[in-house]
């Protein structure tokens, strides 16, 4: 048996769950209407697949060039400390982020560069060029209901590092709905101004 292996496995475990202890008093929707952003993030070996679906009172076009202003998401997703377009061909854009979240005392840092094909003020697809991950797919739809707009998104990632059921997607649950809470507030706020 691999103790080295063993003991970063259960050093992992144990920061997750004290990860989603002390994520469960910030995971709180800040609104009401932040409640309404449905997450479900489920495990399957060591796959990870997340769905998130909600409204935007702003137009599929005012949703779309928060979501695509990959130059200046550092500024309105908090767990971002860099993001910049490194490449364009057309409507395919090479994207270089890195961040850190964090939960309590705990910190995990992470970069990545992902190819983004764009289907305007429609369709986003995302998938990893090299970064802290196996390997990272995620198709985002932006539907257009007139005044309103519905961002569906669809990920499946395979991570470095072993997630413990339960507590691992407890605590992914709680990161994507903050970040989508994040983008949704900056849509507002540029509709707004």
């Amino acid at each position: 048996m691999n103790t080295k292996a063993t003991t970063t496995r259960w050093q992992w475990a144990a920061g997750l769950a004290l990860l989603t202890l002390a994520g469960a008093l910030h995971a709180l929707p800040s609104s009401d209407a932040d409640a309404d952003i449905d997450v479900r993030v489920e495990k399957r070996g060591p796959l990870i697949v997340v769905d998130v679906d909600f409204m935007v009172r702003a137009t599929a076009i005012e949703a779309w060039s928060v979501m695509t202003d990959y130059d200046n998401m550092a500024n309105f997703i908090s767990n971002l400390q860099a993001s910049t377009i490194i490449g364009r061909d057309g409507n395919v854009v090479s994207v270089m982020q890195r961040g850190k979240a964090s939960r309590g005392p705990l910190t995990f840092t992470f970069e990545n560069v992902r190819e983004i094909v764009l289907t305007p003020y429609r369709e986003i697809r995302s998938r990893l060029i090299s970064g802290d991950l196996e390997a990272s797919e995620f198709t985002t739809r932006v539907v257009d209901h007139g005044a309103s707009a519905q961002i569906i998104n669809h990920g499946e990632f395979i991570p470095k590092v072993w997630v413990p059921p339960i507590i691992g997607p407890a605590v992914i649950q709680a990161e994507t709905r903050k970040q989508f809470q994040e983008l949704r507030m900056e849509i507002l706020r540029r509709k707004a101004s």
